[in-house]
């Protein structure tokens, strides 16, 4: 999709096997993307398993987060973001329930690595993720994807708020909003994030989706 931009990214890209059935998956999402009706690409495909669709999204939205996140990482610093923030109201604490079991409070960089880092054990666990045909996805795997989703929506929300100056010297803005678009439409066709969660980002949500509804 962004195929042509530099490969910078702040973690290491997740790749789903060619030729596997959530490669296919992948596929059908790009091309549906590619004909501009987002509410139309974000629907679960004729006949395929809802988990599986969701593994595949989630996926790529860790990948185009990682990509939008590796542009800035100049400017996200110990210095100008002593704490993982979404504008004056809303901070961020870490907490990953098995390495820090106590919420800490940190920078924005050091929380979005231990974000990035704890996002990619994740889909790393075939447990969770399975990526060979016939292994079940876990019962509690939508709990675990929506976790997942919730934690990458505030690097969304991070970025919008203290970096999107940066953003458009950059000129990513149209990548950025493209990819959260996306983002918020496939939450919501699922239900996949509490609505108190995005409100730090309400005001763009409605700008974004509402000339699609």
């Amino acid at each position: 999709m962004f195929g042509n931009r530099s490969s910078k990214t702040f973690k290491p890209k997740k790749n789903i096997p060619e030729g596997s059935h959530q490669y296919e998956l992948l596929k059908h999402a790009e091309a549906t993307l590619g004909s501009g009706n987002l509410r139309m690409a974000v629907m679960l495909p004729e006949g395929e398993d809802l988990n599986e669709w969701v593994a595949v999204n989630t996926v790529d939205f860790f990948n185009q987060i990682n990509m939008l996140y590796g542009t800035i990482t100049d400017f996200c610093t110990e210095e100008s973001c002593a704490v993982m923030s979404a504008g004056p109201k809303y901070e961020y604490h870490w907490a990953d329930g098995t390495n820090i079991k106590k919420p800490i409070k940190c920078s924005a960089p050091k929380y979005i690595d231990y974000l990035m880092t704890w996002v990619q054990d994740q889909l790393d666990d075939e447990t969770l993720f399975p990526s060979k045909i016939g292994v079940p996805f876990p019962k509690n795997f939508m709990s675990v994807a929506k976790t997942i989703l919730k934690r990458l929506f505030r690097v969304y929300a991070h970025i919008y708020h203290q970096h999107f100056d940066a953003v458009i010297q950059l000129q990513e803005e149209a990548h950025l909003n493209t990819s959260f678009k996306h983002f918020i439409f496939f939450v919501q066709e699922f239900n996949l994030i509490d609505r108190k969660e995005l409100v730090p980002l309400q005001e763009l949500i409605e700008k974004l989706t509402s000339k699609d509804r």
